[in-house]
Parts: C-alpha cells; sequence; structure tokens
C-alpha cells in the first residue's frame, strides 16, 4: 500500500517526514498542494475527521496575510472553501495511509502508524 503524502516541497516539517519515509522504505507518494490542490471532497473529509483547528496552519504566513473575515470563515465557517483558496493554510504534512489520517510529522507517531 502506498502512503499519500500532502504538503509543499520546501516547508521543514515536510522535508523531515518524506526522508523518514524514504529511510524507512515506506512507498509513498508526496503530492505538493500548491500545484494538485485536493478536491473539495477530500479536504471535507479530513476537516470533517480532525477538525478546522488541526487543520488551518495558524504560523503560515499566508495565515497573517489574511483579512479578519476570512480569518474566521476558516475557524468556525466553511474552512474547506478557504483551505481550497488558499492550500498553503493547509497545515502540513498530511498523511493518508489506509486507515490513517494524520496531520504533521513526529517520528513516535509514523512509527506506529507504520508498525
Amino acid at each position: 500500500m502506498t502512503a499519500n503524502l500532502y504538503g509543499i516541497p520546501t516547508c521543514d516539517t515536510v522535508r523531515k517526514a518524506r526522508k523518514w519515509l524514504t529511510d524507512n522504505g515506506i512507498d509513498h507518494q508526496f503530492i505538493d498542494v500548491r500545484e494538485n490542490t485536493p478536491p473539495k471532497s477530500q479536504i471535507d473529509h479530513w476537516v470533517a475527521s480532525l477538525g478546522a483547528a488541526k487543520m488551518v496552519n495558524k504560523r503560515s504566513t499566508t495565515w497573517k496575510n489574511l483579512s479578519d473575515a476570512h480569518r474566521a470563515e476558516a475557524e468556525t465557517g466553511d474552512t474547506t472553501a478557504v483551505l481550497l483558496a488558499n492550500p498553503t493554510l493547509i497545515k502540513r504534512p498530511v498523511l493518508e495511509y489506509g486507515n490513517v489520517l494524520d496531520v504533521g510529522f513526529s517520528v513516535d507517531a509514523y512509527t506506529h502508524h507504520f508498525q
């Protein structure tokens, strides 16, 4: 089974996750969300499963440049629409592997997911 890893290639956390997957022989595909934004249905699933708070990257430059109205929409309104319009707001990396859906990277979590 192939793991799908979503993010942007310049993100340090994404780089760490990709390196860990490669170093541990995990078959994976990297999807750059800037070039291949996931479809609405997929982002809807992520938000419904993990919650808006976990899916929105509030440390990103994009977040800092959003208007207050768009920030409010991302937090309590149509989070998916805001993420579709601003894919760099998606917290990263997003890992999909079988029944696993996770955001961020930690060695412990990835070791658990792939044992």
